[in-house]
């Protein structure tokens, strides 16, 4: 699908790569979204495909995270908030009234800009998600607690303290531990929002390494304000910015070697060279 919106910047994905092949996992039609009488973002529309990184860029401001929230609906946890256009999760819309919210978070996990592991063990916290969606054998608890944990490529450094508090890991690790956490009620879908902006580069490091071997499983989409992060780890980039009334509204979308040494829109081509934002 090649996005469309209201605003006539937009530009479409680049024709040599076969989007038509691809299945998207979230399809975004004319999305805007309000906070009480406050619009954030105005008319989006883009694919976000299956097994595929896309990168969610741009100034702040600019209605990424808002954006990045609407995907799953959690942004209505932060009040008043109210939803035009549409957001299909293979073909089902999510804002139809009768989708169930805690099935629809378990199948599209989401990583927060900062780290928030619950107060109790390292274990607890990845079988927490677990143990509400039903009962499970210790056993087989174990076993997708320590799956999880792998996956996160967190495993060889608290095997030997799952039962410890999971305030005792370092930034890096409470992140790959929320990480594990969104895995083991196996979503097909991880949004992540800024996930490294709070951590050292040893650990961002970490986390764009699990992204190269997550994307093998998941479809994720990331907002990150770090330019060569989005370069290194997307497949697929979207830039979003405002317009004159500061309403966030996405200026192009396409396969990220494109958005990044050839885009078409002279705003786009300004932002990832650095000019401003």
């Amino acid at each position: 699908m090649q996005p469309t919106s209201k605003d006539s910047r937009v530009n479409t994905p680049d024709s040599t790569k076969n989007d038509e092949a691809l299945t998207p996992a979230l399809r975004v039609k004319n999305l805007s979204f309000y906070y009480g009488s406050q619009k954030a973002i105005e008319s989006i529309s883009l694919d976000i495909y299956q097994k595929q990184v896309t990168a969610i860029i741009g100034p702040s401001g600019c209605g990424k995270s808002t954006f990045i929230k609407a995907l799953n609906r959690i942004g209505e946890l932060e009040g008043k908030v109210r939803v035009e256009g549409s957001v299909e999760f293979f073909g089902q819309d999510i804002y139809n009234r009768r989708v169930n919210l805690n099935r629809l978070r378990r199948h599209i996990g989401m990583v927060f800009q900062k780290p928030n592991p619950f107060s109790m063990s390292i274990y607890d916290n990845v079988a927490y998600g677990v143990r509400l969606t039903g009962h499970h054998s210790k056993t087989k608890l174990d076993e997708i607690v320590e799956s999880a944990i792998r996956s996160a490529a967190l495993w060889e450094e608290v095997k030997d303290k799952l039962n410890q508090s999971a305030h005792g890991l370092s930034g890096g690790q409470q992140q790959r531990l929320c990480i594990a956490r969104a895995l083991a009620v196996k979503p097909k879908v991880l949004l992540m929002d800024e996930p490294c902006s709070a951590l050292d580069p040893i650990a961002t490091m970490k986390i764009e390494e699990l992204l190269q071997t997550l994307r093998e499983e998941l479809t994720i989409a990331i907002v990150t304000h770090n330019m060569q992060q989005a370069s290194r780890v997307s497949d697929y980039t979207a830039f979003f910015s405002t317009d004159e009334s500061r309403i966030g509204q996405i200026v192009e979308f396409g396969p990220t070697p494109r958005i990044f040494t050839a885009a078409s829109h002279p705003r786009t081509r300004d932002y990832v060279e650095g000019r401003f934002g």
